[in-house]
């Protein structure tokens, strides 16, 4: 499958505007210029990585959000008619969920608990 560049500007534009930020001052946050932000908005040039993840941060967004028109969908999606703010929140949690699991102590307590005393 190939990326979908178009959507992810799209995308990264509706939250631009949404957080009433004009293209030059995400470009200024984002330290690149703002003719290059107008190009990855069009979908006609491509961001790094980490220009990416700098765009998710700014603009308090999930990269699934913004990749979600070029992501395979699995048999265990987000459910529908969930608004981004929703996805992120909800992917937010089952990070953190995760985390928990991978940090639960090998005595069975919980992470941050202190042990009963014996």
């Amino acid at each position: 499958m190939k990326m979908n560049y178009e959507d992810l500007g799209r995308r990264i534009r509706q939250i631009r505007r949404e957080s009433n930020m004009t293209q030059e001052q995400l470009a200024e946050k984002l330290s690149i210029s703002a003719s290059f932000m107008g190009h990855i908005e069009r979908g006609t040039r491509v961001p790094s990585l980490e220009t990416l993840v700098m765009i998710c941060n700014e603009l308090d967004v999930t990269p699934d959000f913004l990749l979600s028109a070029s992501l395979h969908t699995f048999k265990r999606a987000m459910p529908a008619g969930l608004n981004y703010e929703e996805r992120a929140r909800l992917s937010e949690l089952l990070h953190l969920a995760q985390e928990t699991v991978l940090n639960w102590g090998d005595d069975g307590a919980p992470p941050d608990t202190v042990p009963p005393e014996t």
